[in-house]
């Protein structure tokens, strides 16, 4: 079910400028790290990805798809990480760290994704790569925020609704 949040929500919600996509999809990915744990939150994460990547990029299988694969794959295992080693007991100041942590993950895997792409198929230059990383680390510590706001309220209500 959070694979499908993710895919629709990869394909609803993004607002794009040049090479940045504003969008809500790691939320899904974070919802299944802090609930289930990292190879949850990977899976997410991963397949959320693979899926958007194949069907609605416009980019399908290239050579660099899995760079485009692991951004949130990865933010998935670490918040997953995170929230088992506290034994998914986080304050709420522990979620905004995490999802902070995670927004800049994504960030900075996604720009070598891009810099790696844009080497292998010849379009690189540095404007376009890292031009605008700052606008990049500022939303993406704005949704991290936006995230925080809502992920102890829905978690709790998940967790006692279907007594986790």
């Amino acid at each position: 079910m959070l694979i499908a949040i993710y895919s629709v929500l990869s394909i609803l919600t993004p607002v794009r400028i040049v090479n940045f996509k504003f969008t809500f999809e790691a939320f899904p990915v974070l919802v299944a790290s802090l609930l289930l744990g990292p190879v949850d939150g990977l899976i997410v994460g991963g397949v959320g990805s693979f899926i958007y990547q194949l069907l609605f990029s416009g980019y399908g299988i290239t050579a660099t798809t899995l760079l485009w694969v692991l951004p949130h794959a990865i933010s998935g295992l670490i918040v997953g990480l995170y929230a088992k080693a506290r034994e998914f007991k986080l304050t709420y100041r522990q979620i905004a760290f995490i999802s902070i942590v995670s927004a800049l993950t994504v960030t900075l895997l996604n720009s070598l994704a891009l810099y790696i792409d844009a080497k292998i198929y010849g379009y690189y230059s540095f404007t376009l790569v890292f031009g605008n990383i700052i606008f990049k680390i500022i939303a993406g510590i704005i949704l991290a925020l936006i995230y925080t706001a809502a992920l102890p309220r829905l978690i709790s209500v998940i967790r006692d609704r279907f007594g986790m």
